[in-house]
């Protein structure tokens, strides 16, 4: 089957926090025999800054950010079985929706894919002529990278037929253990972009913690933190390349997740983050978010923080050996349970139902 994926950007990670999540399951559908063509607008110095070469499991159109070249590309949804539109994608997106829908063949499943649900339907929710809101009673189905039971009844309360959430995971050919690298040396680290919707938990969960315990060495990669006033045991990396990801995870004691203000507010929505620091093998500590342990056992498998004080202890009392054993834990439940694959699976079944359903209902 053939699916037309219209989405940020596979091939560069830059700004686009989606690419982790996009790669795992397009993988490993195409592993499952699908046909897939990605279609990615060239914003944001995306394409200077790649960090894979197209892959030879999926073809890659990258179209220019102008409105005709929009439209050539949406017209090519009338060649797929499968037309996916995610949300995000950064040019004229609500234009990019519904020119898919109008190109895409009638028997064809038509998708929205939301990679931030909390966003999208804070901005939906208020606008009752909002070209999402009205496409959702047509599209034949949503799916979400994370938000549960919270995100499931609100787009179903906004008229979406069905919603289904499919959670981010592991693809263990990417992030697994390495050696550690002098360079990302620390006892907590944190990896993030400096996002408006993240900054002031930043603060208390990273910042704070590294002004009070002075003795401490913290690292800091990610973009945009050049000119925030912080203290000095934090070192600065800047932008870490996904490449590089895995020796940023296992070198620190501890690495640090933090979610976005509206993630969690809205719980079962674990970051990409997650995922590629416990399939490194590293001791991750994530700030609480409700359903954490639908994914990972607190205190076992990984540590949870509510307050930039709780990092502060949790650190005064994590050895060596503990960090260790967390994080062999950790490995060994996503390997077990949330891989790529095993989404992937997910997603097969969920297609291959609708398909059937819209063929019986046609006969």
């Amino acid at each position: 089957m053939k699916i037309a994926f219209y989405g940020s950007s596979l091939v560069s990670a830059y700004w686009n926090g989606a690419a982790t999540y996009y790669r795992g399951l397009l993988r490993a559908l195409a592993v499952r025999g699908y046909d897939i063509t990605f279609y990615e607008p060239d914003v944001y110095e995306r394409q200077q800054n790649r960090d894979i070469d197209p892959p030879d499991w999926c073809k890659v159109v990258v179209y220019e950010a102008t409105i005709g070249s929009l439209k050539t590309v949406a017209a090519r949804a009338g060649e797929a079985d499968i037309v996916v539109k995610a949300s995000g994608v950064g040019f004229e997106d609500e234009r990019l929706l519904e020119e898919v829908l109008v190109h895409a063949r009638p028997g064809a499943l038509k998708i929205f894919w939301d990679v931030d649900a909390p966003a999208t339907l804070l901005e939906i929710r208020g606008d009752a002529g909002h070209p999402l809101r009205q496409a959702l009673d047509t599209l034949d189905l949503v799916l979400t990278y994370g938000g549960g039971d919270p995100v499931v009844h609100a787009y179903g309360g906004l008229g979406a037929r069905e919603c289904i959430p499919i959670y981010n995971a592991l693809d263990p050919d990417t992030h697994h253990p390495v050696a550690p690298d002098e360079r990302f040396s620390a006892d907590l680290g944190f990896l993030g972009n400096r996002l408006p919707d993240r900054e002031a938990r930043v603060e208390d969960f990273f910042l704070e913690p590294a002004s009070r315990l002075i003795q401490t060495r913290f690292l800091l990669g990610g973009s945009g933190w050049h000119d925030k006033p912080m203290s000095s045991n934090i070192k600065r990396v800047g932008h870490v390349a996904t490449g590089e990801h895995n020796a940023f995870n296992v070198t620190p004691k501890a690495v640090l997740n933090i979610s976005r203000e509206s993630m969690a507010q809205n719980g079962f929505s674990p970051a990409t983050r997650v995922f590629e620091a416990a399939g490194a093998g590293a001791c991750l500590i994530t700030d609480h978010w409700e359903g954490i342990e639908l994914f990972l056992r607190p205190d076992e498998e990984v540590l949870v923080a509510r307050d930039g004080k709780d990092v502060v202890d949790l650190l005064a009392d994590l050895t060596t050996e503990r960090a260790r054993s967390i994080g062999k834990k950790a490995m060994a439940r996503v390997l077990a349970n949330h891989t790529y694959t095993q989404r992937a699976e997910i997603v097969d079944s969920i297609f291959r139902a609708q398909l059937r359903a819209r063929t019986g209902a046609a006969a």
